[in-house]
């Protein structure tokens, strides 16, 4: 299912001394089964962006194309679009209120007005898809666990809608490293085992790295930039201007090159890193066995 965007602006309290153009003329085409990763500072356009693709935000002029259907066209029944494009916004675990975690989980599924059996069928696929199990958990409170497992249970309500599409506003915000590296292998898992499209909204350079296939950069409402990691965060001097920056293990490459190191300056992941230093005490090594 793919998300074409046309000439999308989006104006907030038009008309007013307060008027703020959020979106300016974007054009974004995102294929099914893409992995996303949405960046840009505060203020660039990324959450009025997201909120546009499953018509919580109307927008001032242009189009949102959903699995062939204009969302912005007048009668257009926007809950069968929320059905199909799921949204977590951050915190999303400050959304949970049910007593038990599968009543948490199945809320969404019954205003679909699906049988019980469907239902329960829909709550341990999308507890399986985030790594809980349903016999330990089905009956704990969703307030007695762990900041991760909160977010893994706010995002299997989302999951159990069985989106094609699922938008995450800054899913690891505040979560421990051990919680931010379970949240990522969801997420991964989501995409590579249940081919879901993806959109990642983030401002963790490494996470994004990591994980997205493309990466689209926001300024001042725009689309800035496009492409993959490799050719994205080579724009240092660019994604420097904008204020952002390129994930740690990019600008310590940069600097060994600069040194005189033979080195690739397409990496943006610790595994990446590690092989090519890995390389350079390879190197280094029959090098010294070479002059003895």
């Amino acid at each position: 299912m793919s998300i074409k965007i046309e000439n999308l602006t989006h104006i907030y309290m038009p008309k007013t001394p307060f008027e703020k153009k959020a979106l300016d003329d974007v054009n974004l085409y995102i294929e099914d089964g893409e992995f996303i990763a949405l960046i840009g500072h505060t203020g660039s356009g990324k959450s009025t962006l997201i909120q546009h693709l499953n018509g919580l935000l109307e927008p001032s002029s242009g189009k949102i194309i959903v699995d062939d259907i204009d969302i912005t066209e007048k009668g257009v029944k926007l809950s069968d679009i929320r059905k199909k494009v799921g949204l977590v916004f951050q915190y999303p675990e400050y959304q949970l209120f049910e007593e038990t975690i599968e009543k948490d989980i199945a809320f969404g599924p019954t205003n679909l007005g699906l049988g019980q059996e469907e239902i329960l069928v829909r709550v341990k696929r999308a507890m399986e898809m985030v790594g809980l199990d349903y016999d330990k958990y089905k009956d704990v409170s969703p307030f007695e666990l762990s900041g991760g497992q909160k977010r893994r249970v706010a995002i299997a309500g989302v999951i159990a809608m069985e989106p094609k599409v699922l938008i995450l506003d800054e899913p690891t915000a505040g979560l421990d490293p051990k919680g931010r590296e379970d949240i990522l292998a969801q997420i991964k898992k989501l995409h590579d085992e249940y081919k879901m499209t993806i959109i990642l909204v983030s401002h963790s350079m490494e996470d994004v790295g990591k994980l997205a296939k493309r990466i689209v950069v926001m300024n001042h409402g725009k689309v800035a930039l496009q492409g993959e990691p490799k050719d994205v965060f080579k724009e240092i001097d660019t994604l420097e201007e904008i204020g952002l920056g390129v994930p740690q293990v990019t600008y310590l490459m940069r600097e060994l090159k600069r040194r005189g190191f033979n080195v690739s300056d397409e990496v943006f992941t610790v595994e990446q890193g590690k092989e090519e230093l890995l390389k350079i005490f390879v190197n280094d090594k029959k090098s010294n066995m070479g002059e003895k």
